[in-house]
């Protein structure tokens, strides 16, 4: 079957360029705080995937229906109303984790929180890092 095609695919844009624009400043200094974080967690440079998801890693999937496309491994996107933090395939192995995060929702594989101030950022470094092990064993994992 034909490869899909994703609406969310790396740009190549900067993801510098792309913080730096980032408002309000409190925002901004929180995107900086998750790239870092990611960085550290990841081992992986980020890469702007769309407008604005900045993902890091990358994994090929395929699916019993026949679709098959690529896409970030984990990343975040700092929006209006919160941060969106995504995991990859989900986080519905994870409320042991989550219970502990700190002030946030969730839905199927996104994470929302409104301010690093919120959260655990301990606990959320071990849920990248539980979230990437999880998608590792249903999809290779590889370095954007």
């Amino acid at each position: 079957m034909a490869r899909s095609q994703n609406k969310t695919i790396p740009t190549g844009q900067s993801v510098d360029s792309f913080l730096s624009a980032v408002q309000p400043q409190a925002k901004a200094e929180d995107a900086r705080v998750l790239d870092a974080l990611f960085r550290k967690i990841t081992r992986f440079e980020p890469v702007l995937w769309g407008p604005s998801i900045i993902g890091y890693g990358r994994y090929q999937y395929r699916y019993k229906s026949g679709r098959e496309g690529a896409f970030l491994a984990t990343g975040f996107s700092p929006r209006k109303a919160a941060h969106s933090i995504y995991i990859m395939p989900g986080y519905a192995d994870f409320g042991h984790i989550l219970s502990r995060l700190g002030k946030h929702k969730h839905g199927k594989s996104c994470l929302y929180v409104n301010k690093l101030a919120d959260i655990d950022l301990e606990v959320l470094s071990e849920l990248i890092r539980a979230g990437l092990d999880d998608l590792a064993q249903k999809w290779p994992v590889e370095p954007t």
